[in-house]
Formats: structure tokens, C-alpha cells, sequence
């Protein structure tokens, strides 16, 4: 806008300028001649040759050429007072283009220092979120080891509660002298051979052992643990041939997997008779348990 209205002005000074080129042509002339003729003598004139009709025609032309003189000389002061305050214009365009132009540069390098700060602060923003993405996805992997945990605990506080409504293992019993009172006689183990399963002890199957199991030699000899009387031998079911001993005082000994008997139910044996004889197979196995009043005793303890 600042360069359009410096351009308009400058046409506009230039076609004044012509405009008063042309009027002050006449005027530059006519004041020419006046002072051609001011600067001749008055004696000259008076004694130039020719009537005094003639002189007062020239004062006449004079003074009517006067007004019209003033006149066009009005026109060109005036235009002349229009040019300058063209060029007064001019230079004002002049000055506010130049001003245009500072404010611009200023505007321009202020732009540049604001880019430059808003490029600053985004790459700090960036590598400030990429830390936050780093630091969302560590709480992301600790939130889901608290949940495992969490789970692991509720887990284990549910096996525990199970655990709590099952019925624990029966205690073994107290050395006392009532409790313990010994079977008639000495006890010893019945066979020799490798204890595979204690007493108390629970099998693949879940089920808890009420006495000792050993790993003997196919037909290995079995004998009585203590003296008393035999009230059971022969088969039960997939027990093989079992043997139940009546020790007396509520004792009794039970011994399971022989295949073959030496005695008959009512026979009295003592410590250490022969009862029959282990299976075959390379997985014969003798048990033998112990019981007061029913329940499993520690053969251990009496031996």
C-alpha cells in the first residue's frame, strides 16, 4: 500500500510538474520583457523617437497586462503551493515505506526468534514424551507385576483356605506309659530288606501309609514281629495273602503282600515263627503295621 500510494503520488508530481512548465513558459517571458525594459534608462525611454501617443499606449498595455500578469502568476503560486504539498506527500509515503519496511524487517526477525524458541520448546516437548511413553511403559510392567502378584497371592491364600478345611495328619503317638505300653515280648521287623514308604507317608495316589513297606527278594521268609495269636490268614483281595497277629493288650500287627502262608487263623506263634513267605516278582514288597485299639502305632519307637 505504503509503494502504491508513492507511486501515485510521484505520477501526480510529475504531471504538476509539467502543468507548471507549461504556464510558467508566458510568464517566464512576459517577466523577461520587464526587465529588459526595467533595466533600460528613463531617459532612454523618454528619448526613444515617437509621439507621446505612443508612450501612453505602452502605459496602457502595461497596465492592463498587470491584472493579467497577477493573475497567471496566482495560477502558478498556486500550483506551485499544490506541488509542494504533493512532494510533502511524497516524501510522507516516502517515510512511512521506509517505516513499512523497518517494522517489517522487525516483525520479520522477531518471527524468526519466536520460530526458533516454539522449534526449541517442541523438541524438548518430544524427547520430554518419549521420556513419559519410557516411564508409562515401566509403571505399565510394574501394574502387571502387581497383578501377578496379586493373583499369585489370591492364589495362594485360596490353596491355603483348602488346605485349612482338610483334615491334618493324625499325630504320632506320645511315649507315655499307658499309651505305649509294649506288646508282649520284643518287637522286631518282620523282613529284611529296603524301606520304600514310612509311616504317615502319602502315595502318588493320595494315599496315606498306616505302617512300613520294604522292597524284598522274591520269596523272601516273613516272620512274626512278636509273639501272639493268629486271627486272619489267607487272601484278600488284591492285598495278596495278609496275616493279622493278636498281640494282646488291645495290640496287633497286620502284614500284607506274602504269597505264600505257613500258618492258620488260632494258631498261637512266638517272636520271630515263620508266617509264609514274600511274592515273586521283582516288585515283591512286604508291609507290616502296628495298631493299638485300631489305630496306627510307630513301629519305630518299640523296636
Amino acid at each position: 500500500a505504503a509503494r502504491a500510494r508513492s507511486a501515485i503520488v510521484a505520477q501526480l508530481l510529475a504531471a504538476r510538474r509539467a502543468q507548471l512548465g507549461e504556464a510558467q513558459t508566458p510568464v517566464a517571458r512576459l517577466l523577461a520583457a520587464l526587465q529588459s525594459l526595467a533595466r533600460r534608462p528613463t531617459v532612454v525611454a523618454i528619448a526613444q523617437p515617437g509621439s507621446v501617443d505612443d508612450l501612453v499606449h505602452v502605459r496602457a498595455v502595461l497596465g492592463g497586462a498587470l491584472p493579467v500578469v497577477r493573475a497567471r502568476t496566482g495560477v502558478v503560486r498556486a500550483e506551485i503551493e499544490q506541488t509542494r504539498r504533493l512532494q510533502a506527500s511524497a516524501a510522507l509515503a516516502a517515510s512511512a515505506l521506509r517505516d513499512s519496511r523497518a517494522q517489517l524487517e522487525s516483525d520479520r526477525v522477531a518471527l524468526a526468534r519466536l520460530e526458533a524458541a516454539h522449534r526449541q520448546r517442541s523438541q524438548a516437548l518430544g524427547r520430554h514424551a518419549i521420556g513419559e511413553s519410557d516411564r508409562a511403559l515401566a509403571l505399565g510392567e510394574q501394574a502387571r507385576d502387581l497383578v501377578d502378584q496379586l493373583s499369585a497371592r489370591d492364589l495362594a491364600q485360596a490353596t491355603a483356605t483348602d488346605l485349612a478345611q482338610l483334615d491334618g495328619p493324625l499325630p504320632r503317638p506320645v511315649a507315655t506309659a499307658a499309651a505305649m505300653a509294649r506288646p508282649s515280648g520284643a518287637y522286631r521287623l518282620p523282613v529284611g530288606g529296603r524301606l520304600v514308604t514310612g509311616l504317615d507317608e502319602v502315595s502318588a495316589a493320595g494315599v496315606r501309609s498306616r505302617g512300613l513297606t520294604f522292597a524284598v527278594e522274591p520269596r523272601a521268609p516273613v516272620r512274626a514281629p512278636a509273639g501272639g495269636t493268629v486271627r486272619y490268614a489267607r487272601q484278600f483281595r488284591d492285598f495278596g495273602m495278609i496275616v493279622i497277629i493278636d498281640h494282646g493288650d488291645g495290640w496287633t500287627s497286620l502284614l500284607t503282600g506274602l504269597g505264600r502262608l505257613a500258618v492258620t487263623p488260632g494258631q498261637a506263634v512266638a517272636a520271630g515263627a515263620m508266617l509264609g513267605r514274600a511274592g515273586v516278582g521283582d516288585d515283591a514288597a512286604v508291609t507290616v503295621e502296628l495298631r493299638r485299639c485300631g489305630r496306627p502305632m510307630d513301629i519305630v519307637a518299640l523296636l
